[in-house]
């Protein structure tokens, strides 16, 4: 059994995995009669030599996984730089990893934890089961979850934006503007996030006295391809919107290029928000109206969760949500007008 791994060792031993982690992370909680048979197993199979090889980055303040779903994005460069730039003044490190959507990525990002000095996790992956955060308690690895998919369980720490009231400025703002047919294309229906802005966006319409037409909605994956094809469909409709609010930058980014290809232009003839305020948000032509999310803020804020539940201390709140903000730039005006000059406006 040279390539044991730690549920085997834990078989053998007659113990849970998570004892196995403690052992191998020298914790206190475990009887000395216990931790001598474990110690003979890990000692036998090579994971005390690899741990010890590693013991260095431990003792220079540690190592914190952040875990996201996709690292091509600027999306997720703006994440990881927020908890990045917290470790680094404490002199911790992060290890970075991608599950890529599958949740065997996300089973083997867990099994390997026990083999490393990892001390807390910063975690942007929604497809992480109620079994899977049991796990990292079992572990005795603090944890934080960023936009998780759904609210979680009270006691577990997360943060998140304040996408109702995001929902609600950019929609109020497309109707001052003089919009009545407003389009919205989100993220996926079972994320909070997109239930949400479709909430704040709904919310707008009825304080306006404007009906929520449901052929106007349309769910995506927060990427610009799919919103691309959503854009062309809204826009092939005998009525089309005048303005679509997108749930993400990169879904407004495939919203002007279905304008681009129906030879629509920007405001003019559609107008179009987007939601992140990433930066090539102000790089685009024309510049991108969208709804600011602290996204690095939001990172910070899990990170020093995760040092305080690591210093043994419970964070003020478990639920943080980040306030948004309305950036108006070029790409949303009134119908068939004029474009508005610059500005921002909090949400």
């Amino acid at each position: 059994m040279a390539g044991a791994t730690l549920a085997e060792i834990a078989k053998e031993a007659g113990v849970s995995v998570s004892t196995v982690s403690k052992v191998l992370h020298d914790r206190s909680d475990v009887s000395s009669k216990t931790r001598a048979k474990v110690q003979r197993l890990l000692e036998r199979y090579g994971y005390l030599a690899r741990h010890r090889a590693a013991a260095p980055a431990l003792l220079r303040g540690g190592l914190i996984d952040f875990v996201i779903n996709e690292l091509d994005s600027p999306w997720a460069v703006e994440l990881i730089r927020g908890a990045e730039e917290v470790l680094h003044g404490v002199g911790m490190g992060l290890v970075v990893s991608a599950t890529h959507g599958r949740t065997r990525a996300a089973r083997q990002w867990l099994d390997s934890l026990a083999t490393r000095p990892t001390r807390g996790a910063i975690l942007v992956v929604p497809e992480l089961t109620t079994a899977q955060h049991e796990e990292l308690r079992r572990l005795s690895l603090p944890f934080a979850l960023v936009a998780p998919v759904d609210e979680p369980a009270p006691g577990v720490p997360w943060v998140g934006a304040t996408n109702w009231p995001g929902g609600l400025a950019a929609t109020r703002h497309l109707i001052a503007l003089g919009h009545r047919r407003i389009a919205i294309i989100s993220g996926p229906p079972r994320r909070l996030t997109s239930r949400a802005r479709v909430d704040g966006y709904r919310s707008a319409l009825e304080e306006a006295g404007l009906p929520f037409d449901p052929e106007l909605v349309r769910y995506g994956d927060f990427t610009h391809d799919l919103a691309h094809r959503h854009a062309l469909d809204l826009l092939a409709l005998d009525r089309r919107p005048t303005a679509i609010f997108a749930g993400s930058d990169h879904q407004a980014l495939g919203t002007f290029r279905a304008a681009a290809t129906l030879g629509l232009r920007i405001p003019e003839d559609l107008s179009v928000v987007g939601f992140d305020d990433l930066p090539f948000a102000d790089w685009v032509t024309p510049r991108l109206t969208t709804v600011r999310t602290p996204l690095a803020d939001m990172t910070a804020l899990a990170a020093r969760m995760v040092l305080q539940l690591l210093a043994g201390e419970q964070p003020e709140t478990t639920r943080v949500e980040v306030a948004t903000e309305l950036v108006v730039r070029e790409s949303s005006g009134p119908p068939g007008g004029a474009r508005p000059s610059a500005g921002s406006t909090s949400s």
